[in-house]
């Protein structure tokens, strides 16, 4: 990731020259997922950030899903449309490692917190890239009919496994990332060693043995929207989605489903700026980063949508939610009534080992 370090250094240079002599482009391209979450980034911080720059003007591109290979082919072709890309951790790391993105100086870059906290304590281990600003904490997690599950609701995530206890189908996203994990923990492997066991050839052996045990009962997923969907129609007793979705489901719609946060696998996303922007748009996606990504603007996000934000100083700002008047705070997946057990996703592993556990978990599922 070195190769994008003198980037990071003239990018200070050129952000305080081009801020001091007001050459700041006057428009910009946010790139990010569409949605819930896209609104509630464009309500909480580029609304407002545009209304404090007097002929600034933004549009959007929903377009982060396909993110790694658009930033390769601009940057191939010499031509970069975008200036502030929302992307998930892994596909950062990636970007960053590829010269793709450019690496940013926490402390220089970003704001510190109000009580003087600098940005890189204050982000912590969330800076997971040399290229990446975060902005929320996610996760994927299980919903339940609470209808359908009878008098004991599960509040293990072993329950989906247990077809005696909890019959019926269950939803599982079409990938083995977060599956394989389960499994082995739902074996008897101790989360620490989780990683260590699926690197093996017997680990993700062992791993899809234990999703034998469930294979004729999954109905397996793409979308985020899938499982919601099938709960609500019934058609599933549990299913795993992102937590953001689920709550959708329970507090807009009045769905009957509950939350089962054990074993939730937190996940982050956040922003990277494309290398090679030229001075003018450098400076301005480095102004708006830095606003978007102070204490107060991530609080404000989660006013909109049940993810954690990335500051630990912005978790005692969380309000209400600005539409439905509920406290937001018991929603989030960093609510430390839902974070009793976590699983941190482990993205250098994945960047390892996807290609091979991807072909080994993809011809299992044909089996």
């Amino acid at each position: 990731m070195k190769k994008t370090a003198l980037l990071a250094t003239s990018a200070i240079v050129v952000a305080s020259m081009a801020t001091a002599g007001g050459h700041m482009a006057s428009e910009m391209t946010l790139v990010s997922w569409g949605g819930a979450y896209q609104k509630s980034q464009d309500r909480a911080y580029a609304q407002p950030y545009a209304e404090m720059n007097d002929g600034f003007s933004y549009n959007w591109d929903e377009s982060s899903a396909e993110a790694v290979a658009k930033l390769r082919a601009m940057n191939e072709a010499g031509n970069i449309t975008w200036d502030l890309v929302d992307v998930v951790a892994a596909d950062a790391i990636r970007l960053c490692d590829e010269g793709l993105a450019m690496e940013i100086d926490a402390d220089e870059m970003l704001a510190a917190a109000p009580d003087g906290t600098s940005a890189s304590d204050d982000f912590g281990d969330l800076l997971v890239s040399d290229c990446f600003i975060p902005q929320i904490v996610y996760s994927t997690t299980f919903g339940y009919r609470t209808d359908l599950v009878g008098d004991t609701a599960p509040s293990d995530i072993c329950a989906v496994f247990d077809l005696e206890a909890y019959p019926g189908k269950r939803s599982l996203e079409k990938r083995p990332i977060n599956n394989m994990e389960w499994a082995l923990l739902c074996d008897g492997v101790a989360k620490k060693d989780v990683y260590d066991v699926l690197e093996t050839e017997e680990g993700q052996d062992q791993a899809l043995a234990k999703l034998d045990t469930i294979k004729d009962s999954v109905v397996w997923w793409s979308a985020g929207a899938d499982t919601p969907q099938l709960l609500a129609d019934g058609e599933v007793v549990m299913g795993s989605t992102y937590n953001g979705r689920l709550f959708s489901a329970i507090e807009e719609q009045s769905q009957p489903i509950g939350m089962l946060w054990d074993a939730q696998v937190f996940d982050l996303d956040g922003w990277i700026i494309p290398a090679g922007l030229p001075e003018d748009r450098l400076a301005r996606a480095l102004d708006f980063a830095k606003f978007a990504t102070d204490t107060q603007r991530l609080a404000d996000q989660a006013k909109y949508i049940s993810y954690g934000p990335a500051r630990a100083s912005s978790a005692p700002l969380v309000g209400d939610h600005a539409d439905l008047g509920i406290a937001m705070a018991p929603h989030m997946p960093t609510d430390p009534n839902n974070a009793k057990n976590t699983f941190l996703y482990n993205y250098e592993f994945w960047a390892d080992y996807r290609d091979d556990i991807d072909a080994k978990f993809q011809a299992w599922l044909a089996q």
